[in-house]
This record gives structure tokens, sequence and C-alpha cells, in this order.
């Protein structure tokens, strides 16, 4: 097994490399630059039928975890829209870092955090067929964005907003579901982000106050040791990782799609994703 945690700009170079020389492979999100260095790496993991894991682990922090599985039992019904707000607001010297390089990174905020939020909400919501984003450079003298602002809608009508941010001053996670019956939202992610907390809210028939429950998570991240046995467990052929090559390449596709809607001035669709590629043996 590989791990591939490096800057954006090896991430597509080790991976390829690993998967070549017949290895399983966990690599750090985004997974590339963008979508045309993905699809390669995940047509070639498909084809030498090894497992490619992409490090999304939000999706493992247990507010998250939570909200899916409630999310799944209908517990707020019939889904209607999420939004999210997550950034930081960098450090000195921060424009000189590997981050604020659009050769290196491959985009500024919206690719660094910001397709954190993406994936949950494809994980949440499946495909969205329409994008539409405003990108502005507004504090860090860089040339990648430091805000975005984004909106997704699938086919069925259900929108997504994404506001991500290396001008928010005091650390900010917040990531709210609202349903036909109720809403979920979770807040903080420990550390410098706060307390990790699940909000479940409970429409009234009546439309009265809704009713509320509060749930905290303390203790430390366990996100990244929960997303390698899940990876580990894929391998020995129990399971599947947290987050596949698949994902990521939704997440890209989007993180493409909202910076061509924000060149354009109008909303886009989404690149069409690449059929699935035959293995060349069984592992």
């Amino acid at each position: 097994m590989v791990v591939v945690a490096t800057s954006h700009d090896g991430l597509a170079q080790a991976t390829r490399a690993a998967l070549e020389a017949g290895k399983d492979v966990l690599c750090e999100k985004p997974l590339a630059r963008n979508w045309a260095e993905a699809a390669p790496l995940v047509a070639l993991a498909e084809r030498r039928g090894r497992v490619l894991a992409v490090g999304f682990n939000h999706r493992c922090h247990p507010g998250i975890a939570r909200l899916r599985e409630l999310v799944d039992e209908g517990a707020i019904g019939r889904l209607l829209w999420a939004r999210c707000r997550y950034g930081h607001g960098g450090r000195a010297g921060y424009e000189r870092e590997w981050r604020a390089d659009p050769v290196r990174a491959g985009g500024g905020e919206l690719l660094d955090q910001g397709i954190h939020a993406l994936d949950l909400f494809g994980w949440l919501f499946g495909e969205f067929v329409e994008v539409a984003a405003l990108v502005q450079t507004a504090f860090w003298p860089v040339a990648v964005e430091d805000n975005a602002f984004v909106l997704l809608r699938t086919a069925a009508g259900q929108v997504a907003s994404l506001h991500a941010s290396w001008t928010q001053w005091r650390n900010l996670f917040s990531f709210e579901v609202c349903g036909s019956q109720g809403a979920l939202c979770v807040e903080g992610l420990g550390g410098n982000y706060g307390p990790e907390q699940l909000k479940i809210e409970t429409r009234a028939a009546d439309s009265d106050a809704p009713s509320e429950q509060v749930f905290e998570f303390a203790g430390e991240d366990r996100s990244w040791e929960q997303e390698w046995r899940a990876f580990v467990s894929a391998v020995r052929g129990c399971g599947a990782p947290v987050a596949t090559g698949r994902d990521a390449l939704a997440a890209l596709r989007l993180v493409e799609a909202a910076y061509r809607a924000a060149a354009a001035g109008r909303t886009v669709r989404p690149a069409p994703e690449p059929a699935p590629v035959a293995a060349e043996a069984v592992r």
C-alpha cells in the first residue's frame, strides 16, 4: 500500500507511479489539481483492479457521519437544500505558501477546503446538473481565489450553497441540511474550529417552533484513523474505502464547473462522468 500526501502538483504523478507498480493507494484530497489529471488515475486503478481511496476524511467526523445516518433514516424527510460555510483566515506569510501558487495548487480556497463541502453535498444529494459561482481575491495578494461562492442544483431541484473562505478570520465550519420534516446542522470540527456539535431540529406539525436536540462530540479527531482502517479493510477485500477515486472525480467536476461558471458569468453543467473501466484481472 502507498499513501500519497504531497502538495497538489505531486499527487497525480505519485499516484500513477504507485498504481503502475501494482499498489493500492490512499491519496490525499483532491487526488489531482484538476479533473483532467484525475480521470486517468481512476481509469488506471479500475483497469488494474486496485483500490484507489481519496482522503475526504470529513465523512468520518462523528457529527457528519451521524447526520448522514439520520438523512438515510428519513429523520428529516425529503431533502430540500444544504448550506455550508467553511474557512479560516490564513496566517502570516500565507501568500508565500504552496497553496497560493496556482501552478502547484491548481486553485485556491475552493480546491483547498471547499472541495470537502462539495464532496459532502454529492455524498448526500447525488449528482448536480447545474452550477453557478462567483470567486474573488478579496484580501490575500495571490493569483488564486481566497473566497468562493457556489450554488449547485440537482435535477430534482434541490439546491446546495457553499461559501469557502480564506478571510474567515475566526475558523468556521458549519454544515446544514434542511428537509421537509426538519433540519440538521453540524458546527465545528474540534481544535481551532470549536467543539463539534450536531443540532437536530424536528418540524412541528402545527408549524410552531421545532423541537431541538444538541449532541456534542468531545475528544480528539479520529477521522483520519477511521479513514485508514476503512482503506486497509478495502485492500483486504472487506468493504469499501471511505471515499473512492470516483468520489474525487465527482467533486473535481464540480470544482471545474464552478471555475467555468465564474469565468463565464453564467450557470454551467458539469462535464459528464466517464464510464467505469473493466479490470484487467480479478484481484
